[in-house]
């Protein structure tokens, strides 16, 4: 019995998939499945239900599991004891961000950080926040520049960037011009133009209207703010943003407080609060504590 082979075997239960699990672990999925059958052949007994769309475990997979996790944090714990030692002479650290949530303090911290651990690599990559969460979850990111609207799950740490409220925008010549506040409830009568599903704004917007019952006709949808404001300056539909992002295109937009309820969104750094980690993800998350 192998640590890859039950690398490979938690890899498949956790994502149900073998596709997706090569992907997880960086392999073929040939080779996931090979390694899978020869611990299955060891053990004497089918560990999936290989019948359906999804890969179940079976019985005798479902009994295991908690062990093969367990080998696998205890080297991890092996892995973290030994770069201890080493004092983060090399390592790597994978650190997410909001996709167009280009706040530079990130990138100052992260050249901070890699002046103070020269051999630590680090990868920054972009994605929407629900995403963003569950990978830092999963132990695929250290670290997560994330939006949010709901409390911070419990099992990770955090730190508040910015808490702002939403904003409505519209054109200097637009018929709400003259408004300073509108209503949820209003904002159903007008094209909207919002960021994607899974960002920290949409999600504070999608969830007061649902508590409500009401349902907003989003017209456009983009993925970097600039575009949503761009958009909205053509007359396309009312621009949903935070203050931050509408205050930056000046007089150009036209504000408005979402009120009845007033909603708010928050920018948040977020790390796994417990769990296996190595000596870089912790140093990193400990930047992060002290410097945000």
């Amino acid at each position: 019995m192998e640590i890859r082979q039950l690398e490979y075997f938690s890899a498949v239960a956790e994502t149900a998939n073998f596709t997706r699990a090569a992907e997880l672990v960086h392999i073929s999925q040939s080779g996931v499945s090979a390694q899978v059958r020869a611990l299955e052949q060891e053990l004497g007994q089918p560990l999936f239900d290989r019948a359906g769309r999804t890969v179940r475990l079976t019985e005798t997979g479902a009994a295991i599991l908690p062990y093969a996790r367990a080998a696998l944090a205890a080297c991890a714990g092996v892995r973290h004891a030994v770069d201890e030692l080493t004092g983060l002479a090399r390592g790597h650290v994978s650190v997410g961000m909001v996709t167009a949530g280009g706040y530079r303090g990130l990138f100052d911290q992260l050249a901070d950080f890699h002046r103070a651990h020269p051999g630590i690599d680090i990868t920054l990559t972009e994605a929407n926040s629900d995403v963003l969460v569950d990978d830092v979850r999963h132990g695929r990111l250290d670290l997560a520049l994330v939006g949010v609207a709901d409390p911070t799950p419990a099992d990770l740490g955090s730190r508040v960037i910015f808490d702002e409220p939403l904003i409505a925008a519209v054109t200097a010549d637009d018929a709400w011009s003259r408004r300073t506040t509108v209503t949820l409830r209003a904002l159903q009568e007008r094209d909207l133009v919002c960021l994607p599903r899974g960002t920290g704004v949409r999600t504070a917007f999608e969830d007061a209207c649902a508590s409500r019952r009401l349902q907003p006709r989003v017209a456009f949808e983009a993925s970097a703010p600039d575009v949503v404001a761009g958009l909205a300056l053509r007359g396309l539909g009312v621009a949903i943003l935070n203050e931050s992002m509408a205050t930056s295109y000046g007089t150009d937009l036209h504000r408005m407080h979402i009120t009845e309820p007033r909603l708010r969104s928050r920018l948040e750094i977020v790390w796994r609060a417990g769990g296996p980690k190595t000596a870089a993800a912790d140093a990193l998350a400990a930047h992060a504590r002290a410097h945000f």
